[in-house]
């Protein structure tokens, strides 16, 4: 009777350091985004060169610009994931209130000559008004078919913008900010460092307001709504409110991030208007890791940072001096982009936030290879 219960015992003390030391590192680790911030805010005072990464010192103008849109995209991403990730809803017309931002925003000041604080403010509400009249609509139906009515309303946003009515939206050239309009500390490339902290803010108050609805009771409503829709119907709630109140949500991020990506571009282009823009925040959430806490934010940093960086290794002498039949895919920098998140979609299940739990399955537990610590001695 002894022996029978002996293991047990000494197989429970033994693992109860284990447990301990677990504790303590999760612990610990809770509040690592607040060191990362202050890491990311001291950058533009940098100069340690990253070859490979980034030309030439990370501090510079032309290094600053791409963090900051890789900030800008993190932060959209993480947005768009309220839908995707959190509600289960699949919108293929979220680059609408993006440039819903951009050019309503740019328009007002152009138009109106009204200032850009001003213009900024009616741009965000005009985000706000367009997703919820929209999204009032696009929820009336589920499944696949909420899907193609974003999709339709995006297309048909995309044309008008194209067909530059009342030549407000510049047609296929877009429209360049006024400069007289902007902040004087937020115009010309010896302020790159301004933008690049405005870019960092969007992504903090995106990062903020996610994790707080989340884990709010709306929060954890939109989590029914996406694992069984009937259910939550069943405990007498109303999906469509809460998926109302996900969609206006999300629109408005995404809002926001198009009057930080106006500053950071000095204009609007229709380029923020169409469906393959969408496509890329589906991509960005998916590389990361939907519906976790930093996957979508990770996704939109990389993949900002990959098609940028791509671009340029696509047009470099390397590539040029190769031969044809691997010339021609290499230089291709969407071919590239696609090749790599098939990779890491196959090798990455789940996304790249999961990388680290799988690292930590991978290896053999201290149990397992130390037997005398579970057996009797």
């Amino acid at each position: 009777m002894t022996t029978a219960t002996q293991p047990r015992g000494r197989a429970r003390t033994a693992d109860q350091p284990v447990a301990g030391r677990s504790e303590r590192l999760r612990r610990a680790t809770r509040w690592w985004p607040l060191p990362m911030l202050s890491v990311l805010f001291v950058v533009p005072f940098g100069a340690l060169p990253l070859p490979g990464l980034l030309d030439g010192p990370i501090g510079s103008p032309g290094n600053l610009q791409l963090l900051a849109l890789c900030l800008v995209f993190g932060g959209l991403a993480t947005g768009y994931d309220l839908l995707l990730g959190r509600t289960g809803l699949l919108s293929f017309g979220h680059a609408l209130y993006f440039a819903a931002g951009t050019y309503a925003t740019n328009t007002v000041m152009l138009e109106a000559g009204l200032p850009f604080a001003v213009s900024a403010l009616l741009g965000l509400l005009a985000g706000v008004a367009l997703s919820a009249l929209l999204g009032a609509v696009g929820l009336r139906v589920g499944g696949i078919g909420f899907s193609m009515v974003t999709l339709a309303f995006a297309q048909a946003a995309s044309i008008l913008v194209q067909r530059d009515p009342g030549g407000v939206t510049g047609g296929e050239e877009g429209r360049a900010a006024p400069a007289d309009r902007l902040p004087a500390s937020l115009v010309g490339i010896e302020h790159t460092a301004n933008l690049y902290w405005v870019a960092l803010a969007y992504l903090v108050v995106v990062l903020a307001v996610v994790q707080w609805t989340v884990c709010s009771p709306i929060g954890r409503v939109w989590e029914g709504i996406k694992e069984n829709e009937r259910r939550v119907e069943v405990l007498g709630l109303r999906p469509y409110g809460f998926k109302l109140a996900a969609f206006v949500l999300a629109g408005t991020l995404a809002a926001l991030g198009g009057i930080v990506y106006l500053l950071l571009t000095g204009g609007a282009t229709p380029r923020t208007t169409t469906s393959d823009f969408t496509l890329s925040l589906l991509v960005m959430v998916v590389l990361g890791g939907s519906g976790t806490r930093w996957g979508p934010m990770i996704g939109g940093i990389l993949y900002t940072w990959a098609d940028q960086r791509l671009g340029d290794l696509a047009g470099s002498g390397a590539v040029a001096a190769l031969p044809s039949v691997v010339r021609v895919p290499l230089s291709q920098p969407l071919f590239l982009l696609g090749a790599l998140f098939v990779a890491v979609i196959y090798v990455l299940p789940g996304g790249v936030v999961r990388l680290p739990a799988r690292l930590r399955a991978a290896r053999p537990s201290r149990t397992a290879a130390d037997p005398e610590e579970v057996l009797p001695s």
